[in-house]
């Protein structure tokens, strides 16, 4: 039967697929001749062509969401053959009512890739266009399509002048790259971002695979495991860096890398912070141990990850937030209520409805008497 709840059941992190329209249509007409586009692979497939990256996005894994293992492939898939709600909005509700959910936080498939392009400027150009997508993707039904724009931090000056146009645009939030254009997100130079950003109350999301990585051992399969260190390696930046030291009110989303690790990551940075504090940064002073800034600060997304709801009263439980991944790949619709019957069972009914609605309604501002609860 799956699971039930009289409480409306969100997505903290959901995606859509860009449309071959998506960057051509709206982009700045000085970048139109380089704007990422849909090509025919031929065998391969359609792919997303990006200039000045060597690797083109095969389109099999980004909307494979309900498909068996032994039919997820990278290649050999046309666009045509994808999930229609991942960019068609009129088409989206009725997936999430299949999935049981009735709102999703959504975040780009090919603006995750983009965040690693090396130059700034045409990731500036691109992201703009898709924060103009997007926002006509939201507008069809905005209490339940929450989207999440994108900065490319060629500046904090900048990153300040794409805050406020977000927020004009009606999105929730602001999904950043892995790393900016000038020094870390540890750098003084970010406070004035920082207090812009707590100001207009947009949660800064850090999602995986936005930042660079470094080689992998063993088989490709092997990538898998990985994929988190870069999220971990970004929490604890801003932890040891001191900026929630700055900035108490400032709300950060590490997106789609579990939770489960969580526990024994909060251990091992106070661990690291008792027995090494010295190697802490000139001037930085924590006034409380590290684990107590990830506690209230940092949000944390995951899907299928029973160690998290497993793990829950050993981290703050008003952080964590469900998601269903889709249309991706690791995605858990169509059968995420029946996931959710099973791996929620030793939570207390407040704890389920927190990790469920809750915590993802508080942050984002979520007005939960305008959804309508999924069937």
């Amino acid at each position: 039967m799956g699971f039930q709840a009289p409480y409306p059941v969100i997505s903290a992190d959901s995606h859509i697929t860009e449309h071959p329209d998506t960057y051509l249509a709206h982009i700045d007409s000085a970048w139109k001749d380089k704007a990422p586009r849909v090509v025919d692979g031929g065998e391969r497939g359609d792919l997303f062509q990006i200039d000045g990256m060597p690797r083109t996005i095969a389109m099999g894994l980004v909307a494979a969401a309900g498909k068996p293992a032994e039919e997820i492939t990278t290649e050999g898939v046309k666009f045509a053959d994808l999930h229609r709600s991942g960019w068609d909005s009129s088409a989206r509700l009725a997936d999430q009512q299949r999935d049981g959910v009735a709102a999703e936080v959504i975040y780009p498939t090919v603006g995750m890739v983009l965040c690693n392009h090396p130059d700034f400027d045409y990731k500036k150009a691109c992201f703009d266009a898709y924060n103009r997508w997007i926002a006509e993707y939201c507008s069809f039904a905005p209490n339940r399509l929450l989207g999440c724009g994108q900065t490319a931090m060629r500046s904090p000056a900048e990153g300040i002048t794409d805050l406020k146009a977000i927020k004009a645009l009606g999105l929730r939030g602001v999904m950043m790259p892995g790393e900016p254009a000038e020094a870390d997100y540890d750098s003084d130079i970010y406070n004035p971002f920082w207090e812009k950003a707590i100001e207009l109350q947009l949660p800064l999301s850090f999602h995986i695979l936005t930042g660079p990585s470094g080689a992998v051992r063993g088989p490709r399969i092997n990538s898998f495991l990985s994929i988190i260190r870069g999220n971990q390696d970004i929490m604890g930046t801003l932890i040891f860096g001191g900026v929630f030291e700055r900035y108490p009110e400032l709300k950060v989303v590490c997106v789609e890398a579990d939770a489960g690790w969580v526990p024994h990551y909060m251990y091992r940075m106070d661990h690291a912070y008792k027995r090494h504090r010295n190697w802490l940064a000139p001037g930085v002073e924590l006034a409380r141990l590290p684990s107590e800034y990830f506690s209230e600060n940092i949000y944390t997304t995951f899907q299928d990850d029973w160690v998290a709801f497993r793990m829950a009263n050993d981290m703050n439980w008003r952080r964590l937030m469900w998601a269903n991944d889709f249309p991706h790949s690791d995605s858990t619709w169509p059968w995420s209520m029946d996931m959710l019957e099973e791996q929620t069972r030793q939570l207390s009914v407040e704890q389920t409805q927190s990790i469920l609605c809750d915590n993802v309604a508080e942050l984002y501002q979520i007005d939960l008497k305008s959804l309508e609860v999924a069937a």
